[in-house]
């Protein structure tokens, strides 16, 4: 984990988690209402009873936050998991009516506490596009024209005398054997 990655993943997993701490013991009449905010971006999320819909949100939260404070997570899928999460909490609040201004973007009163979350999604952002590359360059030495064609010369040489030696070999042999 990059230094400059602590702050960030640091506040965020800590208010996450404390977020999802505080929905332990949600009573369904708050489920609902958490379950109803959602239903506007996802409507499948009307489907489930709310008391189970709170449990799965409380259980996403902490798993987020400790996700996020967990120093062994690459950067790179916590962040994932951070965009994932707050893109929802946005399609939430651009979803909801009467959360933003007639203009469909800037937030209404009810929308502030909404609004704010933006600032999860910048740090997703920064935590994805900030990690190392993982793919190393390797330099290959290429040699130089003239190199290449002094290396080549080098090796003909090579291979000549020891042509010559062995041609030679053989012609003292024969003059031997006669």
């Amino acid at each position: 984990m990059k230094l400059s990655h602590i702050p960030l993943r640091l506040t965020t997993g800590a208010y996450i988690l404390n977020s999802g701490l505080n929905k332990r013991n949600l009573d369904a009449e708050s489920a609902a209402g958490l379950q109803h905010l959602a239903g506007n971006a996802f409507p499948q999320v009307l489907d489930i009873e709310p008391v189970r819909f709170g449990k799965l949100l409380c259980a996403a939260e902490i798993t987020l936050g400790l996700a996020l404070l967990t120093p062994f997570v690459p950067s790179r899928l916590a962040g994932l998991a951070l965009g994932a999460f707050s893109g929802g909490m946005m399609r939430m609040y651009l979803k909801t009516p009467d959360f933003t201004e007639d203009d469909g973007i800037r937030p209404s009163a009810a929308g502030t506490p909404f609004a704010k979350d933006i600032w999860m999604l910048g740090i997703a952002a920064a935590l994805v596009l900030d990690t190392k590359s993982k793919t190393k360059v390797k330099v290959v030495k290429v040699p130089t024209p003239v190199k290449a064609t002094a290396a080549a010369a080098a090796v003909k040489a090579a291979k000549d005398i020891k042509d010559s030696k062995s041609k030679d070999s053989q012609d003292s042999k024969h003059r031997k054997d006669k």
